[in-house]
């Protein structure tokens, strides 16, 4: 069981102990401690609006009710949005002129698992400082709770998703005619959450008539690891081989993420997902991309081809949003199947990548295989090394930049190494005693040879012979 606070929200296990899970008490804590932040970021400001939404997992009422009755009792108004998704909530809050939003959800996390994600007034995720003062304000729990006459209102709509998607609808590079000529088959799996409402509503949008549905009901009783990863997608992998159907798409829990699925029932490789959005993007318009450290050469071979630039930044979304308006990416995202596509909004939302990626098909008029085919296979190998608590993680890497100096390093988020055809990223983790290590080749074998040879260095840093 843990409870992990983290530039991503406050993540943790339902049940158990105050303060080591995600207990009634630390969703009160930590809720309260945001309406204080807001507050102090709002100091004008007498009435304050948050944008609350959820996922469908098992303990999302019970949360988010502790949620919406703590910012109430913190004199914060609350607009419900109830089902939703985390790109929907994100838009909701800049469409209903909001201070700040909180979306209950776990994202790929098991159904144990529950979150809060919090946004500032653009509906983007708060940023490490602010998550850091949250954490100084929760830790001192410090409240002073609304009396009875201040005390928020609650209302609810239910139009976030149909809202999201008519945004969605009026982008110049979605190609709603295309597509509804195309006259696609797809299938979906929505992994028994939000994903089951938006993208079958998002397709039909589009004009996809053809539209199967896998793991639609909305019981937040994962029929398998809700993590859109190769190992956990058997069961639409084998339905597509029969050849009925030209795509398919999955994403996780809160609908952030985007796998992609060939005709024959093939991985499109979710490291490839934001590449051949960026593809397609990059064909209408020509400007630079964004992505993290330890995402796919592929997006930056595509770049170069095309003749823009390509910037890395630290993992984590807000890191990636802000390099995207250093840079004025026009697309960006994560390799974990995370677009960003700044003309809708600066958040990862699967409903765009979908729309984008039919758009692609349909007026490409090529296949999902044949687009997959464009691109350079890579294999990232992805692994972590536990270390001793009381040892310094900085030692290791500073020791790694110095016996590597040779080759090209970047020590922006731990240190990321790039060899001439490969590269690894090795990165500290926030929360564990460990290190995080990404390596990328041209093939399995390369990659995890290279992920030994760093593993055995580490060795050598630790334990000199």
């Amino acid at each position: 069981m843990a409870l992990i606070t983290s530039i991503s929200g406050i993540r943790g296990t339902i049940g158990g102990k105050e303060k080591e899970n995600l207990t009634p008490l630390d969703i009160v804590r930590f809720t309260a401690a945001f309406a204080v932040l807001l507050r102090e970021q709002h100091p004008d400001k007498n009435e304050l609006t948050i944008v609350l939404g959820r996922d469908a997992r098992v303990s999302g009422k019970v949360v988010s009710a502790l949620a919406a009755t703590t910012l109430q009792s913190m004199g914060i108004h609350v607009i419900d949005v109830g089902l939703s998704t985390t790109p929907s909530v994100e838009m909701a809050v800049k469409q209903l002129h909001a201070n700040g939003g909180v979306i209950i959800t776990a994202s790929h996390n098991p159904k144990h698992w529950n979150a809060l994600k919090l946004l500032n007034q653009d509906g983007e995720f708060i940023s490490r400082e602010d998550g850091n003062r949250l954490l100084v304000i929760a830790n001192d729990e410090n409240f002073c709770f609304s009396d009875i006459d201040h005390l928020g209102n609650y209302s609810c709509r239910e139009d976030s998703i149909e809202n999201h998607i008519n945004e969605i609808l009026q982008l110049p590079a979605v190609r709603v005619d295309d597509i509804r000529g195309a006259d696609f088959s797809v299938i979906v799996d929505g992994v028994n959450s939000t994903g089951s409402l938006a993208l079958p509503s998002l397709l039909h949008a589009l004009g996809v008539t053809k539209v199967t549905l896998l793991n639609g009901e909305l019981t937040g009783q994962f029929a398998h690891n809700p993590e859109p990863l190769p190992e956990h997608l058997s069961e639409i992998s084998k339905i597509m081989q029969s050849g009925k159907y030209h795509v398919g798409f999955v994403c996780d829990p809160d609908v952030d993420r985007l796998a992609i699925l060939t005709e024959k029932g093939e991985m499109f490789g979710e490291e490839y997902t934001l590449v051949a959005i960026a593809d397609y993007i990059l064909q209408q318009k020509k400007g630079c991309a964004v992505s993290n450290l330890s995402s796919t050469r592929a997006l930056k071979d595509l770049c170069a081809r095309e003749g823009v630039d390509c910037y890395q930044a630290a993992v984590g979304e807000v890191n990636v949003v802000n390099l995207m308006k250093t840079k004025h990416a026009i697309i960006g995202g994560e390799g974990n199947g995370g677009v960003i596509y700044p003309e809708l909004h600066y958040g990862r939302d699967a409903l765009v990548g979908v729309a984008l990626f039919l758009s692609y098909m349909a007026t490409s008029r090529k296949s999902c295989l044949s687009i997959r085919q464009q691109y350079p296979d890579y294999y990232i190998s992805k692994n972590k090394i536990d270390l001793p608590a009381t040892l310094s993680v900085q030692k290791i890497l500073d020791c790694l930049a110095k016996d590597y100096s040779r080759e090209q390093i970047d020590v922006t988020d731990g240190i990321k190494i790039d060899f001439k055809d490969s590269w690894i990223h090795l990165r500290p983790s926030n929360t564990e005693p460990i290190i995080r290590v990404y390596a990328e080749a041209k093939d399995k074998t390369t990659a995890e040879a290279l992920y030994d040879e760093i593993y055995h260095h580490i060795k050598n840093i630790l334990f000199p012979s």
